[in-house]
């Protein structure tokens, strides 16, 4: 008997499934490196607190994914986080750079996992957030525009940029005395 038959539909059934990918672009120092050139940052872990996350969700209408915040603070009052945001279904792992007064300095994607989407690591995409600070609106298709094939991704990477830069007025920006 000829068992080839038997082949064609598994063959079918691979060749249309979607193919994932996990692609690593930067590391957390790499992208750090990026945004603030030659410059000494401290890491630390942040923990934030029920009321905390409630007071971020409030301001932001974004709920954090995790209480816990990987941060790096600059001698000069710099931060640089990395978070994640989900994609269509799989996270995204991000950088944000902020300047003392708390404005975007930069946006990396770190990782992507997606195997499509990719498309908002364009510099010009993530140029739009540069300067942008808390309370700015951030809505997609309003003042960040969206990337045809992308719209998840930019829609998450918008909200996540949102989200940090309420966490860093409410918990992480260096308070005057």
């Amino acid at each position: 008997m000829d068992h080839r038959f038997l082949l064609l539909p598994a063959t079918a059934l691979i060749s249309v499934a979607p193919s994932l990918h996990a692609t690593t672009y930067l590391t957390a120092d790499q992208a750090r490196e990026l945004m603030f050139p030659g410059r000494k940052f401290t890491h630390e872990e942040v923990l934030l607190t029920p009321e905390q996350v409630r007071a971020i969700t409030q301001a932001s209408g974004i709920k954090p994914l995790s209480t816990r915040l990987q941060l790096w603070r600059g001698a000069d009052g710099e931060r640089f986080i990395v978070d994640e945001v989900l994609g269509r279904h799989e996270f995204i792992t991000f950088a944000l750079g902020l300047d003392a007064a708390g404005a975007v300095t930069d946006v990396e994607i770190l990782q992507y996992n997606e195997s499509y989407g990719s498309e908002i690591r364009l510099a010009a995409w993530r140029a739009q957030f540069t300067g942008k600070h808390d309370g700015a609106p951030l809505k997609l298709d309003q003042d960040i525009q969206n990337i045809s094939a992308a719209t998840l991704s930019c829609k998450h990477i918008t909200e996540g940029v949102k989200r940090l830069l309420a966490t860093d007025a409410i918990v992480l920006r260096p308070r005057s005395a």
